[in-house]
């Protein structure tokens, strides 16, 4: 799932930097812009994609910043921005006030539970969604908890309180680690999920904004835990974190990699209807990794001028394809999984619908 070639973490520096140049500088003889808004965890690869598209096209600029998807949703709805990047969907009730508004997935992602307790970072401790949820209840307080010992045979846990870190954005992440309380944890879970929550009162807890706050917040805070996307993989492997293994619906505790969430998505994208509108979380199988989700690009249907349309359906369609923007070349180093041909098939025909 990782490349840790020199070689190749060069050529994402190099990637990267461009993309940064281009963020904040943009093309000079730009004929259309388009401004890309919102998750965190898809604005890494926003930034691979952007100067490698925007090479070959000179007369288009395209902005990006990690708002959080909170922001991407309000500021897509709003017709602020051409593109929301959002690792949740739509609600029911979002999409009856804004029926204009297209799903489009881009990629498949998945989501880490990270832990920092001095020693143990290297165990790969195993949790559950119940635990989870207990945890972020306040109820669980202590690493040494029977419950989280029961699991964990053989590692010595310490008598040190848990210290909670959750979002304090408007955040895809809490989206779907929230979503995967509700659907694992059952009473255990009572806040329920959305890209924001009513968070139990939990002393010591810590909200932190981005992934890239999440990732210092744990880094600075011994024996606390988090949710982060999976695009941070190489900041918290470098930071020398714990990733836990999650126990799936099968009763098995798995991490994410190239064997565990293409079995998830095999489970769950045959079930995508045409809106692509659907949780990927918690998907039976015994290998499937539990959080799992479409990285969503939210556009209005009708843009403001036929230009506009043109320049964002192309980008889009350069995006999923297997030539251009779903290449491993891009999604390997940011540990995302390609869209599987039926969902790929689904989301052109979304992008089709796009229009000046």
């Amino acid at each position: 799932m990782f490349d840790n070639h020199p070689s190749f973490r060069r050529s994402v520096k190099a990637i990267a930097g461009a993309a940064l140049a281009v963020s904040s500088v943009g093309v000079a003889f730009g004929a259309t812009t388009l401004t890309e808004t919102g998750s965190s965890l898809l604005y890494p690869l926003f930034n691979l994609w952007v100067p490698a598209y925007t090479s070959n096209h000179s007369d288009l600029k395209i902005n990006t910043a990690a708002t959080g998807s909170g922001t991407g949703i309000a500021q897509s709805t709003q017709g602020i921005v051409q593109m929301g990047a959002s690792d949740a969907y739509l609600s029911n009730a979002q999409m009856k006030k804004h029926p204009g508004m297209l799903n489009i997935p881009v990629a498949i992602s998945s989501q880490m539970v990270n832990y920092n307790v001095p020693g143990e970072n290297d165990a790969n401790l195993k949790l559950s969604g119940p635990v989870l949820a207990e945890i972020y209840s306040g109820k669980i307080r202590y690493w040494d908890n029977k419950k989280i010992e029961s699991m964990n045979d053989g590692v010595d846990l310490p008598h040190k309180q848990i210290v909670p870190l959750h979002r304090a954005d408007g955040s895809g992440d809490t989206f779907l680690f929230t979503q995967f309380l509700t659907k694992s944890a059952g009473h255990h879970w009572k806040a329920g999920y959305g890209t924001t929550v009513s968070w139990p009162n939990v002393q010591g807890a810590i909200g932190a904004t981005g992934n890239s706050g999440m990732v210092t917040a744990l880094g600075n805070n011994p024996y606390s835990i988090a949710y982060i996307g999976v695009s941070y993989k190489d900041q918290t492997d470098k930071a020398g974190l714990g990733e836990a293994m999650l126990k799936n619906k099968a009763g098995n505790f798995v991490q994410p990699d190239e064997e565990t969430v293409p079995a998830a998505a095999a489970q769950m994208v045959p079930k995508t209807p045409k809106s692509e509108r659907i949780s990927l979380i918690f998907a039976p199988g015994k290998k499937s990794y539990p959080i799992i989700n479409y990285e969503y690009v939210l556009v209005q249907s009708k843009q403001s001028d036929e230009q506009t349309a043109k320049e964002l359906k192309n980008f889009l369609t350069w995006a999923v394809s297997s030539d251009g923007g779903n290449s491993m070349q891009y999604l390997k180093q940011v540990h995302f999984m390609p869209l599987p041909a039926p969902a790929r098939k689904l989301t052109l025909n979304q992008i089709d619908k796009i229009h000046g």
